[in-house]
């Protein structure tokens, strides 16, 4: 099995000091290996050139008879084999070698059959080159130090407006579409944006377009439900005067459907504006459960497994539990279960379950493909999606197990008995 690399290797600051540690790397490597191969080029020629001009002067000595000079000889002791054997085939040559603990440079030249050889401290060379060397690793160090840190704060000063950025975005993804980044770069003309600037500029440009087309629908779908609620109000009072019969029934029926088409409108529209007061009180909560399903006027079972006491907006969990309950009957099939376990109400049916967008996106206004084969308008489990996010509380659509639909209301911890009595 691969293993997986830790979180912080796909950070882009974790990146970016990986790519400038490689190229500052690579970079010293490069300038570091040019400089000690021309320095130890020069510093080997300038030994090389002494030691062969002292051999020149020792080979007119030995060849004017005279004494050799300290620091050379034929044949002598520490003399490398390779540098003789190249003397003795005819070739004046040099070498550096150990000799007495010591570097030195050897220059050797073939003299009547023999080695004349003379010898130059390589010390001073050697130590020249080393300490370069070590200047070499120390400044690279040092200057890959520096630009890690340099690198290290520019790159998290661009990741940390990209995080601000995304924060915002998830802000808007979750309904606050007052949440706008503000990079100043982007309010100053005369300042020059870079990227992460304009994707700022973009997503708040993008946010405010949003916000006014959501409030702009808001707005119409609230003018329109107000304006249907006088004549619809007219028609009801209308129908009532109308004779009895099929017919009247009928428009009664519609009035009635549309005057509750026209309160749900107008409550979405309130839970849209985000204006909505919750006024919470402790409630027991099966009783509230028994409460709604009387109220529903239909044949629901109601089980407590584990009663509980909450503190809620006792108007808006019925509307909730209302509307699951409602929705059960009209596109599910009996038995219709309300059942609750402490803190959690479950509202399950024996239909053919939730559509996929609605376990996967949640309740759509106006989109209700698939729900069993009864009608509606889709606005039943948006309302109780809505209300449900008003008093603090998680509303879920899922499969049940052996089939039917399950909606799962959570709501906030339970206070405790001690605090009811």
């Amino acid at each position: 099995m691969r293993r997986r690399l830790p979180s912080w290797t796909a950070t882009l600051t974790w990146k970016s000091g990986l790519f400038i540690v490689v190229m500052c790397c690579s970079l010293a490597a490069v300038l570091g290996a040019l400089v000690h191969v021309q320095v130890t080029r020069q510093t080997v020629a300038a030994a090389r050139d002494k030691a062969l001009e002292r051999l020149q002067d020792v080979s007119r000595d030995y060849e004017a008879g005279e004494a050799l000079r300290p620091g050379t000889g034929i044949d002598p002791a520490g003399l490398p084999p390779r540098l003789r054997a190249l003397a003795l085939s005819g070739q004046r040559a040099t070498m550096v070698a150990e000799y007495r603990g010591r570097p030195t440079m050897w220059a050797a030249a073939p003299a009547d059959g023999k080695v004349l050889a003379a010898t130059v401290d390589y010390s001073q060379s050697a130590r020249t080159i080393n300490g370069l060397d070590n200047a070499i690793i120390g400044s690279s160090v040092l200057a890959i130090g520096g630009t890690l840190l340099v690198g290290a704060f520019a790159v998290t000063r661009v990741t940390r407006r990209l995080h601000q950025t995304a924060s915002v975005a998830r802000r808007i993804t979750r309904g606050d579409l007052d949440a706008r980044v503000d990079d100043p770069r982007t309010h100053d003309p005369a300042r020059h944006q870079d990227e992460v600037a304009t994707v700022a500029g973009a997503l708040d440009t993008m946010a405010g377009t949003l916000q006014a087309k959501l409030l702009s629908e808001q707005r119409f779908t609230a003018d329109v439900a107000h304006e249907l609620r006088t004549p619809l109000t007219g028609l009801q009072a209308a129908s009532e005067l109308l004779p009895e019969g099929r017919a009247t029934q009928m428009v009664r029926e519609r009035v009635r459907t549309m005057r509750g088409l026209t309160e749900d409108l107008l409550e979405i529209s309130r839970l849209d504006s985000g204006r909505e007061v919750v006024e919470t009180d402790l409630h027991q909560l099966g009783r509230l459960a028994r409460r709604v399903v009387r109220a529903s006027g239909t044949r629901t079972e109601v089980v407590v497994v584990r009663d509980a006491h909450v503190e809620t907006d006792r108007r808006r969990l019925e509307r909730v539990l209302g509307n699951l309950v409602a929705n059960a009957h009209k596109h599910g099939r009996e038995p219709v279960v309300l059942a609750v376990d402490g803190p959690v109400v479950t509202v399950r049916d024996h239909g053919d379950g939730f559509p996929e967008y609605l376990v996967a996106h949640g309740p759509q206004r106006f989109r209700t493909t698939g729900v069993g084969t009864g009608k509606g308008h889709g606005l039943g489990l948006t309302i109780a999606q809505g209300q449900a996010e008003v008093i603090g509380a998680r509303l879920g659509f899922r499969a049940a197990p052996g089939g039917g639909a399950l909606a799962v209301l959570t709501l906030p911890g339970p206070v405790p008995d001690t605090v009811w009595r």
